[in-house]
């Protein structure tokens, strides 16, 4: 007596993974400012690795409401608020200001809360002598939100020496490698925490 042959089974392939978006911000504001051609240079990097979407906002090219009217854990919906919401990551692109960073850029974060929130970012900051004030102060502003900085962060010193003819940020073959490095740590806890807030939500 001959046993049953198997049945053969339908081949189960594994769904593909959900596109993940990544938010570049560009935070200065002022006339003359490196940030719009470091977030190119940050962009161009993320759209050479496949299967990720970047949305950049520029914060000159926005407007928050009065911060009167700003409460804690952030206030009525602001014109970015959902384009925060859908990043599953963010990488600040941030000049150091004074020992810190911008005011511009503290004010998008104090708008948000639960839109920043089990999320990871990454810094690219930069200034005469590197931007890491701007980095440190950064890094515990976002861990009171209950974010996830990238041990990766990137510090420019004086960028503007690395702008080529057609004012474009072109750093150094290490400086890029630096980013790819950084960028690739984000990617990873950006997985990560996508199916950790998915499948494993924190307690309030």
């Amino acid at each position: 007596m001959t046993s049953p042959r198997p049945q053969p089974t339908e081949q189960q392939t594994a769904p593909a993974p959900a596109q993940s978006r990544i938010a570049v911000i560009s935070s200065s504001i002022r006339d003359d400012r490196m940030s719009p051609s470091i977030a190119d240079w940050v962009l161009t990097s993320l759209a050479e690795n496949h299967g990720i979407e970047v949305d950049l906002i520029d914060l000159a090219q926005i407007a928050l409401p009065d911060d009167n009217l700003l409460s804690p854990g952030g206030g009525p919906a602001t014109e970015v608020g959902e384009r925060i919401e859908a990043a599953a990551a963010f990488v600040f692109v941030t000049p150091e200001y004074n020992h810190s960073y911008p005011a511009s850029l503290k004010r998008l974060i104090d708008w948000h809360y639960t839109q920043w929130k089990l999320k990871p970012a990454t810094i690219v900051a930069y200034g005469v002598h590197g931007g890491y004030s701007a980095i440190e102060h950064l890094r515990g502003v976002l861990a009171e939100l209950n974010m996830v900085t990238t041990r990766r962060c990137l510090g420019l010193p004086a960028p503007w020496e690395a702008v080529d003819d057609a004012e474009r940020f072109a750093p150094s073959e290490t400086v890029a490698k630096a980013l790819e490095g950084a960028l690739a740590e984000l990617a990873w806890w950006a997985d990560l925490l996508t199916d950790a807030r998915a499948h494993h939500p924190f307690p309030n």
